[in-house]
């Protein structure tokens, strides 16, 4: 990637980075105390998306091997990717439309662009179809273990629908390719009607260049397909230690399976809010909200919470940093 490109990237991210820290609803003084009070569990936290991001990139990059022994970029290459990416989502609005661009320019040098784009595509509809699994598995995962009365029985069977209804489409768009019909679709829709539209006349040989790839890993690659998503699951699962360890400071009576429901129905809060920049008080109130439904003082959910936005900060400013660092194979392949 060019120099001018990354380095827009990089000032975006600082954008947000300031923007986060402006928007902390507390003094800083009580902030500090906060974090004080974590004492070990805030360094534990932190440290366990290392382990995230490492399942995050495990996934990515069997994708860009492709069942292939070799590959023409590091897995070190692909983590920094990983990490960068996901800092530069977390502050765009729509939640996937700032790393994905800068992945692509940064992958494209290794793999070529219709590589690049398409394991970028099916790298994010892996992402978010393992959420719709996750959500669907503590669907069954209440029944199991939390009593139920009326008004949760319909929302656990709305929310249950709705996961069927997206797996059934994702599981289509992999079989068939989706970036052909994502671009037929937003040539139907305001604003973006005529850019769709031009654009799908412009690139459409290599668009479906792109859908092809995407269906040949589904059909050709199943155990690449399955390990992928297995990967993407288990770093759902994973990421519920975090609920784990911040609770952990507060109380000591709250299982590992209650933390995995507050998580689910957290996330699933704030992707409803998906346009909100950094997600911004949304996850508060999931958080909030899930734990006062499991009988857990929502002090607690609200608590959770400002860790988490403090620990999404720190890696968002560990991301962008990594956007200026190990760049150098790149500029040789560039100019080739």
């Amino acid at each position: 990637m060019k120099s001018k490109y990354r380095n827009i990237f990089l000032i975006f991210g600082i954008v947000a980075i300031v923007v986060m820290l402006c928007t902390f609803d507390m003094e800083y003084d009580e902030l500090l105390a906060n974090l004080r009070r974590a004492g070990i569990w805030l360094p534990a936290v932190v440290g366990l998306w290392i382990i995230i991001y490492l399942f995050n990139t495990l996934s990515w990059y069997i994708i860009i091997r492709d069942g292939k022994k070799g590959t023409p970029i590091p897995f070190w290459k692909v983590y920094k990717l990983t990490v960068s990416g996901f800092a530069l989502n977390y502050a765009t609005p729509v939640g996937l439309m700032g790393g994905e661009p800068y992945r692509i320019m940064e992958l494209t040098p290794y793999v070529g662009g219709s590589k690049a784009t398409s394991s970028v595509i099916l790298y994010v509809m892996m992402h978010i179809f393992s959420h719709f699994c996750f959500w669907l598995a503590s669907v069954f995962l209440y029944l199991a273990v939390e009593p139920l009365n009326a008004g949760m029985a319909i929302v656990l069977a709305v929310v249950g629908f709705c996961c069927l209804v997206a797996i059934y489409f994702f599981m289509k768009g992999y079989r068939n390719g989706m970036a052909v019909r994502t671009l037929k679709l937003l040539g139907h829709l305001p604003f973006v009607r005529k850019w769709a539209r031009r654009f799908l006349t412009e690139k459409r040989e290599t668009l479906e260049r792109v859908d092809n790839q995407i269906a040949e890993l589904h059909k050709q690659r199943k155990s690449t397909f399955y390990a992928s998503l297995g990967l993407e699951f288990s770093a759902r699962i994973v990421g519920c230690l975090e609920v784990w360890f911040i609770l952990n400071i507060l109380t000591s009576d709250v299982s590992f399976l209650a933390c995995i429901l507050i998580m689910a129905f957290t996330s699933l809060f704030a992707n409803l809010f998906f346009f909100s920049p950094m997600q911004l008080g949304a996850r508060e109130g999931g958080f909030a909200l899930a734990t006062g439904g499991l009988a857990i003082p929502s002090a607690f959910g609200i608590y959770t919470g400002l860790i988490t936005r403090v620990r999404e900060l720190i890696w968002i400013v560990i991301g962008v940093l990594l956007m200026k660092v190990g760049n150098g194979v790149n500029k040789d392949k560039e100019h080739e």
